[in-house]
């Protein structure tokens, strides 16, 4: 049995509706009652984190932003946060328009976010509170940001990944985890995976006590450091290519069933 579940949300706990099935919601109040406790490991900002925290009954942790954020999901509140310096973010703009120019800009803080009057929303960054347009790099860099986002017209994603690591690969932490030509970037040495191992450090945990879940690249990190992990049916093909446990597709809530199987094996 694993002494902590370390789960993604979208694509791989949430399905496809944007939903935490009854089935899964079951799964992890079970897991939790039986003293595993379940982390949500995801890119998205605290700010999206407030659905989530009510279908889960304000269970737990979550740690957000791709490592970036560690967020209380009883409270709602940040815990603590790993920023990108506003010198080094105007540093990593200024380089990637020079290799990139068609590049948007948005920079999240973890209570709101930044975006310029061009940069192409998303539907959850449309409908969620906090953001600002601002029309220069002074603005967008001006204060340290957990997140700096950079979308691309559609676009070949391993092309846009070479190039963004070619012009600032040794500065800071590039991934990607949407449909979308979009970069991810945190501070340099932030992924899933350290955020984690830094949880379970914290807890006396090591690798070998955590079952782990994911279906995108930004998964992979964690999903390669777990001592256990599953890759969703669903998942990018380079995850289901490096993990070589599957489960069934979000949509059929693939973490509730092996929950639910580790869970009656030990009853």
């Amino acid at each position: 049995m694993p002494k902590l579940i370390a789960t993604d949300l979208d694509g791989t706990l949430v399905r496809s509706d944007g939903t935490v099935s009854e089935r899964t919601v079951a799964a992890v109040a079970r897991a939790e009652e039986a003293g595993i406790p379940v982390v949500m490991v995801t890119g998205r900002p605290p700010r999206w984190m407030h659905g989530i925290a009510r279908q889960l009954g304000h269970r737990g942790q979550a740690i957000c932003a791709n490592g970036a954020v560690l967020y209380d999901l009883h409270t709602e509140t940040i815990v603590s946060r790993r920023t990108i310096e506003s010198g080094l973010l105007a540093e990593i703009v200024g380089r990637l328009r020079a290799v990139l120019p068609e590049l948007g800009f948005a920079v999240e803080y973890g209570e709101g976010f930044l975006f310029e009057s061009d940069y192409n929303l998303g539907r959850w960054d449309a409908r969620s509170w906090g953001g600002e347009a601002v029309d220069d790099d002074a603005a967008l860099t001006a204060r340290p940001a957990t997140k700096l986002l950079a979308l691309h017209p559609p676009t070949d994603m391993e092309e846009l990944l070479l190039r963004a690591h070619e012009a600032i690969g040794e500065l800071v932490t590039i991934t990607h985890s949407s449909g979308r030509a979009l970069l991810e970037i945190s501070a340099l040495g932030v992924t899933k995976a350290s955020a984690l191992s830094d949880y379970c450090a914290e807890r006396s945990l090591t690798p070998a006590d955590v079952i782990a879940f994911g279906d995108m690249p930004n998964d992979l990190p964690m999903l390669t450091w777990a001592g256990h992990a599953y890759a969703m049916g669903n998942a990018h093909r380079d995850v289901l290519a490096a993990v070589p446990l599957h489960t069934a597709s979000n949509d059929q809530d693939g973490v509730a069933q092996v929950l639910e199987s580790l869970l009656d094996a030990s009853a």
